[in-house]
């Protein structure tokens, strides 16, 4: 029998109790056309499950509630639903290194009390199914979740930074306007003070995070799913160029059903090779893309990108 209609009784027998017409396994038996024994084992289901303080009153021969204020959560997950917040939680485990699993857990148990028994348990998911990544950067729970905090609240955060392309570390402070996983590394995207701009930044490299009394609102008409269909990876520019990929038959029989940009344009060949067409704004991360498949691909447009690939090459020559 479906969960759904299992919640149905347990709503009609709290609506009962609660208009204080002390209903009876008999009377919910009658009303749903169960046997005595599952309406009793529904009502006991009730009473050590889902924590209703029910009592039975022997004159009116019904139950009623010990605390008149209860009352019971109005929310119903089917088993689909259900299954869908069970692998939310395995991906968030795997991408996260472990941190915010016990606090996911315990939302999902009390969320799904009521159907658990039902349904896949966490530990079965555990075992039927998981995420594997390579080269990604689990972030501190501390600062992960300052980091949230300051983006659900809209306010203005300090931290320090260290980045890359500089030695030191320095101080930033930002309006923190999405938080976003992106091949397994946790960033941060938002309006930074220092550099009167929009920015990026990687929550592993944040440190001392603090979390400032001014709020803000967005400015740069910030719109994430813009902001992540305009160009290829996380690199921005001001403007776009179309990049040409031509693959060879053997290498697209491998990623032809790859996606790598929203925009993409495929074009099959009479010989098999696929020709990949798409904007990019910046070559830094499709440059990285491209080395990977080796000969297997080649850059037909633009020629900045054809040049950087070459350069590239020659280097690798010279090591080998």
């Amino acid at each position: 029998m479906g969960t759904k209609i299992i919640y149905e009784r347990f709503v009609w027998f709290d609506s009962e109790v609660s208009r204080k017409r002390y209903p009876n396994a008999t009377r919910l038996a009658s009303a749903f056309e169960l046997s005595a024994k599952t309406a009793q084992r529904d009502i006991e289901f009730m009473r050590e499950r889902l924590n209703c303080p029910l009592l039975y009153e022997p004159v009116r021969k019904g139950y009623y509630y010990e605390d008149e204020t209860f009352s019971l959560p109005m929310m119903y997950l089917s088993s689909a639903e259900l299954s869908s917040l069970l692998v939310a939680r395995k991906l968030l485990q795997d991408i996260s290194g472990g941190y915010m699993v016990d606090d996911i857990g315990s939302a999902v148990s009390k969320i799904t009390s009521i159907i658990k028994k039902h349904a896949a348990k966490p530990e079965a998911m555990d075992e039927a199914m998981s995420f594997h990544l390579i080269e990604y950067n689990p972030a501190p729970e501390d600062i992960f979740r300052t980091v949230l905090d300051a983006c659900l609240g809209r306010k203005t955060m300090s931290f320090i930074y260290s980045s890359p392309a500089r030695a030191e570390a320095a101080e930033r402070r930002i309006d923190p306007y999405h938080l976003f996983n992106y091949m397994g590394t946790w960033h941060v995207v938002g309006h930074c003070h220092t550099r009167e701009g929009l920015r990026d930044f990687r929550i592993n490299r944040i440190q001392s995070p603090k979390i400032l009394e001014e709020s803000f609102c967005l400015r740069h008409n910030f719109s994430f799913k813009e902001y992540f269909r305009s160009s290829f990876g996380l690199y921005k520019g001001k403007s776009s160029q179309q990049v040409v990929l031509r693959f060879t038959a053997e290498k697209a029989r491998w990623i032809g059903d790859q996606i790598w940009h929203r925009e993409q344009k495929v074009t099959i060949r009479d010989d098999g090779s696929m020709e990949l067409n798409f904007p990019v704004a910046d070559f830094s991360e499709i440059a990285r893309e491209v080395l990977k498949h080796g000969a297997g691909v080649e850059v037909l447009k633009p020629e900045g990108l054809r040049q950087t690939i070459r350069a590239e090459a020659e280097k690798i020559l010279k090591i080998y």
